[in-house]
């Protein structure tokens, strides 16, 4: 184990600063400066190597935890990524972007702050590719097989990338003019700059995996060209489709969905001329939605000069402490402040949007709310509480619904579930044969740490029935450490 005493001789919970607010809303730089190397070995000495790691079950991809805590209290530098990357393809994006549900559930935050698992990780990463320890692994032969990747989001990466070494030839197709899916378009700069991304898709080039951007698939090619020209299919588009708000005034100038917002800056921020970008300079921004994408809307909203931003939730504010209902190894729903959070506005719970005024010029320029009460478990507008809200610009970050559904239902021919998401079964793979799904796409909103884990056992399930290996035994555990590694 680490340190055998560093949970009772460090007992406080240490984490890099973030750079002042003044400072980091005048760029779009990551918010974090460098941890001190020896804070960093102090940390994770605080690592009890529990007999039971509920680490791990908190972890969708099975980190090994306790043995990289070990490493890094150690100064094992290139054998600690050695242990982090033979569960996860992908640590520099979910060390920077997971809600980490690995420390909800360390055992040490029974009575103490939890270790600080998703900075070591975070850490161990970045300095590997400092040292120059992330180098490719081509595979040994090839098999002759050929998987399309249909999407470039963490899912469709890892699928991609287990894939190509597992022997496969793959080539990963994405809409967008860059690689990357929402880590590219979404993810705002201050939250991940798009250098991690370039370095590992160098890694994935050299390792042979193709990558084909600017090509939407259903429109530029049909899913069945498809379906003709590789021997399997992997369905990895996301969950795309943002919830709606239909209420009265929504068509108004000025209302638009969060991802519209987002991806504009991100192409701004990479170098793109974006024609009449949505911007929030000189405006009141309200942003509805209480989860990280709004979170992103208001970091991004004041980078640039919003007047004031206004974060509307309609649900009650989360306890600042785990509650008796979400007992330890949970996850637990608590009232966080982001970065975005510290840089200034203000949050409103409980309030629900009943209208967006306008002008005579057809703009937004306030929103109705009142206050929220639950009647027979849903949440409505409480008569009598309205009041207005100036606003220019309205961001609505409410989440998302499921994947696009036209060209896959018209073209592929694979079914729905309730949801909206794609039909599959316990293999990843769709009614369609030889066609899979993962992430998003089939699983509905969530984390990237689900994302990269069912990119894996896609590609674990993948591999075997492009050995002729159908009928598998039980289902894939989204855990599989997979292949090729």
């Amino acid at each position: 184990m680490a340190d055998p005493k560093g949970f009772l001789k460090v007992q406080e919970r240490e984490l890099p600063k973030r750079r002042p607010v003044a400072v980091r809303i005048m760029d779009w730089k990551e918010v974090y400066e460098d941890q001190d190397r020896t804070q960093l070995r102090r940390q994770a000495g605080r690592c009890m190597d529990c007999g039971v790691p509920f680490c791990h079950h908190g972890c969708p991809l099975g980190n090994l935890i306790p043995e990289w805590n070990d490493l890094t209290w150690r100064g094992e530098g290139r054998q600690a990524i050695e242990r982090l990357h033979a569960t996860n393809n992908f640590p520099e994006f979910t060390g920077r972007l997971c809600p980490a549900p690995c420390e909800s559930a360390c055992v040490l935050g029974i009575n103490q702050p939890p270790v600080t698992i998703k900075q070591v990780e975070v850490s161990i990463i970045d300095h590997a590719f400092q040292n120059g320890w992330v180098q490719p692994h081509a595979p040994e032969r090839l098999t002759g097989k050929t998987v399309a990747v249909v999407g470039s989001g963490p899912a469709g990466l890892a699928a991609a990338q287990q894939l190509t070494r597992a022997g496969h030839t793959v080539a990963v197709y994405e809409r967008d003019d860059r690689i990357g899916g929402l880590l590219r378009y979404g993810i705002p700069d201050f939250k991940m700059e798009k250098r991690q991304i370039e370095q590992r898709l160098a890694q994935m080039q050299a390792e042979g995996t193709r990558f084909r951007a600017g090509v939407e698939i259903g429109v530029d090619i049909s899913w069945a060209e498809l379906r003709e020209r590789y021997d399997a299919v992997v369905i990895a588009t996301g969950s795309t489709v943002p919830r709606e708000l239909p209420i009265p005034g929504r068509d108004l100038l000025g209302v638009h969905f969060a991802m519209d917002y987002l991806v504009q800056q991100n192409k701004v921020v990479a170098g793109d001329s974006v024609p009449e970008q949505l911007t929030a300079h000189g405006k009141h921004v309200v942003v509805i939605g209480g989860g990280d994408t709004g979170a992103d809307c208001i970091g991004t909203a004041h980078r640039q000069g919003a007047l004031s931003v206004t974060n509307l939730a309609i649900g009650y504010q989360p306890p600042t402490e785990r509650p008796e209902h979400q007992p330890w190894p949970m996850t637990p729903t608590l009232f966080e402040v982001s970065s975005a959070h510290e840089e200034g506005g203000e949050r409103v719970y409980l309030a629900s949007t009943v209208e967006f005024l306008g002008n005579e010029a057809g703009e937004v320029r306030a929103l109705r709310v009142a206050e929220t009460e639950y009647v027979d478990g849903r949440r409505v507008p409480k008569s009598g509480t309205e009041r207005e809200i100036p606003a220019d610009l309205v961001l609505i970050a409410m989440g998302f619904t499921g994947p696009e559904k036209d060209s896959l239902e018209e073209q592929l021919h694979v079914p729905f579930d309730g949801r909206g998401n794609v039909t599959r079964d316990g293999q990843y793979a769709t009614t369609e044969p030889g066609v899979f799904v993962a992430g998003d796409a089939g699983r509905g909103q969530s984390l990237i740490v689900w994302a990269i884990a069912e990119g894996r056992a896609v590609a674990s399930a993948v591999d075997r029935y492009l050995e002729g290996d159908t009928q598998l035994p039980f289902p894939v555990n989204p855990t599989d450490r997979g292949i090729g590694l």
